[in-house]
C-alpha cells in the first residue's frame, strides 16, 4: 500500500467520536435518511447489535485500536522517507487542514 502513496492523511479521531459517528450514521441509514453504502450493501437491523458479534457498531469499537496500531507501525517502519504524514486528531484539525494549503493547492490546479 505505502509504496505508491505520497501523502498519508491519518484521521486519528478519538474512539468515542469514531463510534458515535458510526452509531449516528447507522441510525440514519436504517431510518432511510442516511448515505448509501458502497456496493449496494445494507446494514442489518439495529436490534442485531445485541446478537451479531460483527455488528458495525461493535466492529467500529473493536477496530479503532487496530487501525491506530497499523498506521503507527507504517510510520515506525519508515520504509518511505519521502512519505508525508498528516495526522489529524479531531474535526477541528480536519476543518483547519481542509481550509489551509490543501484547499489552495486544489484551487490552483482548477482551470480558470
Amino acid at each position: 500500500m505505502t509504496a505508491r502513496i505520497q501523502v498519508l492523511v491519518w484521521l486519528d479521531h478519538p474512539r468515542t467520536l469514531t463510534v458515535t459517528r458510526t452509531i449516528v450514521r447507522t441510525i440514519k441509514r436504517r431510518a432511510g435518511r442516511g448515505s448509501a453504502i458502497a456496493g449496494g450493501n445494507i446494514e442489518g437491523p439495529l436490534r442485531t447489535f445485541f446478537t451479531d458479534p460483527d455488528h458495525i457498531i461493535k466492529d467500529s469499537w473493536r477496530r479503532h485500536p487496530l487501525v491506530r496500531a497499523r498506521v503507527r507501525r507504517v510510520i515506525a517502519e519508515d520504509r518511505h522517507p519521502n512519505l508525508v504524514i498528516v495526522r489529524l486528531r479531531g474535526q477541528r484539525q480536519v476543518d483547519a487542514w481542509l481550509r489551509g494549503p490543501f484547499t489552495h493547492s486544489i484551487e490552483a490546479s482548477q482551470p480558470s
